[in-house]
C-alpha cells in the first residue's frame, strides 16, 4: 500500500491507536454532540492527553511526544474519520491553532503554565483573532491591549471563536499601537478566568454543529504583561506563521473526509435499485466517483510532498496555500455530488451525507478564504 512508502511500523502503531480512540470514544457520541451543539472538550481532551495525542510534535519537556511531521499527519488522517467535522475542528484548534505560537515564541513561563496543561488535556484552548470587521483582513482588527505598568488592559470583542464557550485560555491577537503597518499587533495568552471576560453568546451555525462557537467580549480585562507571547509588535507576523499550521491541518481533514463520503456513498449506490438495477451501474456516476478518487489521491500525494518539505526545513507557504485551496474545493464538490446521489434522503438532516455537506463549507471560509489563498498564491508566483 502507498502508506508503506512513508510510514514506519511505529507510525502505524500510532495510527492504530488514534483509529481505536475515534472508533470507541468519539464516533459513538457524535450524533448526541451534534444535537447538543457542543462536545465535552474537557473530558475528551483529558483522554487524548493521556494517550499523547495533543502534542505529537511538541517537546517532551512540555508534555508532548517529540515526534516528527509524519506522526502528526497520521493523527490528522485518522481524526478525519470522525463522523462530524465539528469534533475534529475542536481538536485541531487545540493541536494546530491555539498552541503553536506559544510553543514557537512563548516564554518558559507560558509554556509551563499554559502549553503543558493544554498538551496533557488539562486545559482547553481557543484561538481568538477574528472580529466582526476583521476576518480575512486581519490587520483591520480593533481589539486593543494597552500597557499599564505590569499589565495590559484588554478591550474589544472577538467572534466565530471555536471552543469559545469552554476555553480555559485564548491565544489572542490584539492591537498594541495605533501606528500604521503590521508591527502594531501582539499575541497574548488570555486566561478566561480573569475578571472582564464574557461569553456574549454561543453562535448558531449551519454546520460544524458539534463544535461550540462563540462571540467573546473583553471589558477592561487586566492581562499580566508576562502573558505577552514573544515581543510586543510582532504578533501579526507570529499569527501569519500560525495560519500555516492551521491551513496544513485542513488538507488531511479534507481528503480523509472526501474519501469517507465516497466510501459510504458507494455502499448506498450498490443497494439502491433504480429502473431495475443498482445506481452504481450508471456509468456517469461511476465516472464521477473515479474522477473524485483521482483528485483525492492527488491531494493526498501533494500533502505528503508538503510534509517532506517541512521535514527538510523548507518554506512550504506557497504549497500549503495551494493545498488549502484545492482541499476546500474538493471536499465541497464531493459532498455536493454525493448528496445528489442520495436524492431526497440526502436532504434529511438525519442522514450523515447532510452533515458532511454542511460541514464541508467551512474549509473554504476558515483559516483564510479561498479568495485569500488565490491572492497569496498569485503573489508568491509573481503575478
Amino acid at each position: 500500500m502507498t502508506k508503506d512508502l512513508y510510514f514506519t511500523k511505529d507510525h502505524n502503531l500510532v495510527r492504530k491507536a488514534v483509529a481505536e480512540f475515534v472508533k470507541k470514544e468519539i464516533n459513538p457520541n457524535v450524533d448526541q454532540w451534534e444535537e447538543e451543539g457542543k462536545t465535552p472538550l474537557h473530558d475528551v481532551f483529558k483522554k487524548m492527553g493521556e494517550l499523547g495525542f495533543l502534542g505529537i510534535r511538541y517537546d517532551t519537556e512540555y508534555g508532548g511526544e517529540g515526534l516528527d511531521y509524519w506522526y502528526e499527519l497520521v493523527f490528522l488522517e485518522e481524526i478525519a474519520k470522525i463522523r462530524s467535522g465539528g469534533v475534529a475542528l475542536a481538536m485541531m484548534v487545540q493541536t494546530s491553532m491555539a498552541t503553536p505560537a506559544i510553543y514557537d515564541f512563548g516564554s518558559e513561563y507560558l509554556k509551563k503554565t499554559y502549553l503543558e496543561p493544554a498538551l496533557k488535556g488539562h486545559m482547553v484552548s481557543a484561538i481568538a483573532v477574528t472580529e466582526s470587521d476583521a476576518g480575512s483582513d486581519v490587520a483591520a482588527l480593533k481589539t486593543e491591549a494597552r500597557k499599564e505598568g505590569d499589565h495590559y488592559i484588554l478591550n474589544g470583542s472577538k467572534t466565530y471563536i471555536t471552543n469559545g464557550t469552554q476555553a480555559d485560555f485564548l491565544t489572542l491577537l490584539a492591537r498594541t499601537s495605533d501606528a500604521p503597518g503590521y508591527h502594531s499587533f501582539s499575541l497574548f495568552v488570555v486566561p478566561t478566568s480573569l475578571p472582564g471576560f464574557f461569553v456574549s453568546k454561543k453562535l448558531d451555525k449551519m454546520g460544524m454543529r458539534s463544535s461550540d462557537t462563540a462571540e467573546l467580549f473583553f471589558d477592561n480585562m487586566k492581562i499580566p504583561a508576562q502573558n505577552l507571547i514573544g515581543t510586543e509588535g510582532e504578533g501579526f507576523i507570529q499569527q501569519m506563521m500560525q495560519f500555516q499550521h492551521e491551513r496544513f491541518s485542513a488538507l488531511p481533514l479534507a481528503y480523509g473526509t472526501a474519501g469517507m463520503i465516497i466510501k459510504e456513498t458507494t455502499e448506498y449506490l450498490r443497494q439502491r435499485i433504480v429502473f431495475g438495477k443498482p445506481l452504481i451501474k450508471q456509468q456517469v456516476i461511476r465516472h464521477n466517483l473515479a474522477q473524485w478518487a483521482a483528485e483525492i489521491q492527488s491531494l493526498k500525494q501533494f500533502t505528503y510532498h508538503i510534509v517532506r518539505m517541512k521535514t527538510a526545513g523548507m518554506d512550504a507557504s506557497k504549497e500549503v496555500s495551494m493545498g488549502k485551496l484545492l482541499a476546500a474545493q474538493l471536499v465541497k464538490k464531493v459532498a455536493d455530488g454525493c448528496l445528489q446521489y442520495f436524492g431526497g434522503a440526502g436532504f434529511m438532516n438525519e442522514m450523515p451525507i447532510s452533515r458532511f455537506f454542511r460541514d464541508s463549507k467551512l474549509i473554504s471560509v476558515g483559516g483564510g478564504a479561498d479568495e485569500v489563498m488565490k491572492e497569496i498564491i498569485a503573489k508568491l508566483e509573481g503575478y
